[in-house]
């Protein structure tokens, strides 16, 4: 079901699933720091959840999933590698999942709409848990071969893929090492590995799927999609861009997502340095003919 309006409630309770959970990381952070947590571990943690959101936001999903840009294969290969870190699953995986969530774009067969269950407040909350993490413990896995045959036809992304499992203990213990050099201490070995591995990797996940869940239904919607997906700013620099996301489902191949003024992209930006750089060719920039025609009327948008 996907017609219905949000009470004030039901929009209010899917804001507290947002940010009460990221308002008691940060109100933790004082009773930690000097005990657990110093200036080494924050800037680890913020090293490696930067490197690996972008290795999902321009890696994973603009290049691999809607071919946005063209890349070199070194750069292809480093983007695939840095966006397996994330912990997220294989990139084969990923991008069919991605692909198959476009094709049936809150309707049925997409793996994670949070619109499959009705819009009463008990549905609603069942359509959030579904769309933020309930689908990942589903049996269901999307058919790669059908929605991922590019990727399985490259040699290069199979080995990566094939590697996943390797890439997740480095990605783990790659903090603690560089936190226990830092330090020249076991302390700071631990400490690193709590923040900057399990903090940072369960932040980056919930981010993510708050992209598949909040973005699909709280937000603006200025501009025509077949489902309902919307732009939320409060995560636009946490998921460096994704959470325009009704900019994207109206362009999906455009690689900037963050289409209008004052809209941060973080990774729209990193695709322009390395496009300057001549390690990515043929960006799909935004054409303002093609958005101004999907742009909504002051009706349609009150109506959204």
């Amino acid at each position: 079901m996907l017609s219905g309006e949000k009470t004030r409630a039901q929009t209010l309770l899917v804001k507290l699933f947002a940010i009460v959970p990221l308002l008691a990381l940060v109100a933790a952070v004082p009773f930690a720091w000097g005990w657990g947590l110093g200036w080494v571990d924050i800037g680890l943690a913020l090293f490696f959840y930067t490197l690996t959101c972008l290795g999902v936001t321009v890696g994973f999903h603009r290049h691999f999933t809607h071919g946005a840009f063209k890349a070199t294969r070194g750069l292809r290969i480093a983007l695939a590698v840095v966006g397996s870190m994330a912990m997220q699953g294989p990139i084969i995986n990923w991008v069919a999942d991605h692909r198959r969530h476009h094709a049936y774009a809150d309707k049925e067969g997409d793996p994670h709409s949070p619109w499959l269950f009705g819009t009463s407040a008990a549905a609603l909350a069942k359509g959030f848990w579904h769309a933020h993490m309930g689908w990942l413990f589903e049996r269901e896995q999307t058919n790669a071969r059908r929605f991922a045959p590019d990727l399985l036809a490259d040699d290069d992304i199979r080995r990566i893929d094939r590697l996943f499992p390797v890439l997740t203990v480095v990605t783990l213990l790659a903090p603690a090492v560089l936190g226990g050099l830092i330090t020249m201490s076991f302390w700071g070995a631990l400490t690193a590995f709590f923040w900057a591995s399990l903090v940072r990797v369960a932040l980056l996940h919930h981010v993510t799927w708050s992209v598949n869940s909040i973005c699909h239904m709280i937000g603006d919607r200025p501009f025509e999609a077949r489902d309902k997906s919307a732009n939320f700013w409060p995560l636009a620099i946490a998921s460096m861009g994704e959470s325009w996301h009704n900019s994207h489902h109206a362009d999906p191949t455009c690689a900037r997502h963050g289409v209008r003024r004052g809209q941060i992209d973080i990774s729209a930006r990193l695709i322009w340095i390395f496009e300057k750089l001549g390690w990515v060719y043929n960006v799909r920039w935004p054409r303002p003919e093609r958005f101004t025609r999907k742009l909504k009327t002051p009706d349609q948008t009150a109506a959204a």
